[in-house]
């Protein structure tokens, strides 16, 4: 068989002489020499470690601690923002409400006044809150000339008895609405004071209405508020907090059964998971499961490729050893042949052995058109008298390593030139309707009867035993492709008459 890939060389092996020895009294033997009896490969007296040897990820940290920071970082955003807003809302309600009750007694005020003889105000009836009559009440009026400085003296001035021997300096202003705003004037005692500027019939002059109140009743109001607030919002954020431990801990609790069911896999030989586990997570379980299904059949297909080729062996084996115990005068010839026997399965399942190596690797690309012409350009070279014709999709890829490739292809158009009566025909995508990339290999040559078809794929079979070859050709051409999830199949070419080899690849 030919290809346009070549072997690479075999390593070298220990760079001087002394490291064989050196490696070799390391493993098979203590300072006395004296091996193990128990274990043949170990040295007596040597403790040899066979746990595994845990490896640690790197990883960028706890998922959980991410969560919860990341939850805890947003409640403090909400809350707070939250908190804040809430209390200006409460507060300008309170003062609001305050406002209004001020703003009450300051229309009952002005509706009670009336101007006397000498342009003098006075009240035609008393307010009706008592606390304007009790000296330093906190609720306060007074009716005064707008824009006249106000004093106990000016007989013109109506102060409340509440505020007994002081006066209040009001703002000036040329607003004929309520104006509300707060004053410090009296030392530890702040007021909130509402005040209008009206003139009362009979009378030209413009007349300043001002009632005041201590805000300490609104202040007190607005510090319990917030302390409520304060106090809720920490209770609602310590429980958030105790929520989203609880939300962290459980909701990734099926992670952790997941940690548990691959020790239990690793452990008790188990080799697969099975546990309920949430939806959210099923398609990693599904994955690990397809991962364990792969790693399961690699393993069971190097335990029967290992088997196959002890078996394979042991018959060439079992002759050429009977032939040198008889003495056997033609030893020589016999060991020859049966050399090659052994060399032929011996690069059978190191083909096979190659391809399940590099499909573990990843999924490839490879061009079918420079696998088909490079390999047309080396069998040339030993049938140059045969004709090649290499047609079809120029663009087609296919799944599988190009060695491979390479290895399949080169079988197929090799034998095709081997057997067939001096024509190749090659069709790349012959199907471009199907989901896989067909390749037709066709020659001229007698073909295979149908009842031999499915017996050629065997090891060793060979139709045309005048020809050199090992009759593991199509053999390797199916075990490779299987790998590879394809497969191929032989038939009787319409446009050639001889046979066509229909292969079968993923598309890329």
């Amino acid at each position: 068989m030919v290809t346009a890939s070549t072997t690479p060389p075999t390593p070298p092996g220990p760079k001087s002489a002394t490291d064989a020895p050196r490696d070799a009294g390391a493993v098979g033997a203590n300072r006395t020499g004296r091996r193990d009896p128990r274990a043949p490969d170990r040295v007596a007296g040597e403790v040899h470690d066979e746990r595994p040897r845990d490896f640690v990820a790197p990883h960028t940290g706890s998922l959980t601690w991410r969560m919860i920071a990341i939850s805890a970082v947003w409640i403090m955003v909400l809350l707070l923002g939250g908190g804040l807003t809430l209390d200006r809302t409460l507060t300008n309600l309170v003062e609001q409400n305050f406002d209004t009750q001020l703003n009450n007694n300051l229309t009952a005020l002005i509706a009670s006044a009336e101007i006397q003889e000498g342009n003098q105000v006075w009240l035609i009836r008393p307010m009706g809150d008592q606390r304007f009559l009790e000296p330093n009440s906190g609720l306060y009026y007074q009716i005064s000339p707008a824009g006249e400085t106000v004093s106990l003296e000016n007989e013109t001035v109506l102060p409340s008895r509440s505020l007994w021997d002081q006066t209040l300096q009001l703002r000036r202003s040329d607003r004929t609405d309520v104006l509300n705003y707060d004053s410090a004037q009296f030392d530890g005692s702040p007021l909130r004071i509402a005040q209008r500027d009206a003139t009362l019939p009979g009378s030209d002059t413009l007349w300043t209405f001002a009632v005041a109140q201590s805000r300490d009743e609104i202040d007190e109001q607005i510090d319990r508020i917030q302390r409520i607030l304060v106090i809720s919002f920490v209770i609602l954020g310590l429980g958030l907090m105790v929520l989203v431990l609880l939300q962290s801990y459980v909701g990734l609790r099926p992670l952790r059964r997941i940690q548990g069911a691959i020790q239990h896999i690793r452990t008790s030989g188990s080799n697969r998971v099975t546990d309920p586990l949430p939806l959210e997570v099923q398609p990693l379980v599904q994955e690990l499961n397809m991962l364990l299904e792969h790693s399961e059949r690699q393993a069971e297909e190097a335990r029967t490729h290992a088997g196959n080729l002890a078996h394979a062996l042991k018959t060439p084996l079992t002759v050429v050893n009977n032939a040198a115990t008889a003495h056997a005068p033609d030893l020589a010839d016999t060991v020859i042949r049966e050399a090659r026997t052994m060399r032929r399965h011996v690069d059978h399942h190191l083909a096979r052995a190659r391809a399940v190596g590099r499909r573990a690797v990843g999924h490839a690309q490879t061009p079918v058109r420079e696998s088909a012409e490079a390999v047309r350009r080396a069998v040339e070279r030993l049938y140059p008298d045969v004709r090649f014709d290499i047609d079809g999709s120029s663009d087609a890829k296919v799944a599988i390593e190009r060695q491979d490739l390479d290895e399949i292809v080169g079988n197929l158009i090799e034998n095709a030139a081997k057997y067939g009566g001096g024509s190749v025909f090659v069709t790349i995508d012959a199907e471009p309707d199907n989901r896989r990339c067909v390749i037709w290999v066709e020659d001229d040559g007698m073909g295979i009867p149908e009842e031999k078809r499915v017996e050629i794929f065997d090891r060793g079979a060979r139709l045309d035993t005048g020809k050199p070859g090992t009759g593991l050709g199509l053999a390797i051409v199916r075990d490779v492709a299987e790998i590879y999830n394809g497969s191929v199949d032989l038939a009787e070419s319409e446009d050639l008459g001889g046979l066509l080899v229909r292969l079968s690849l993923p598309r890329a």
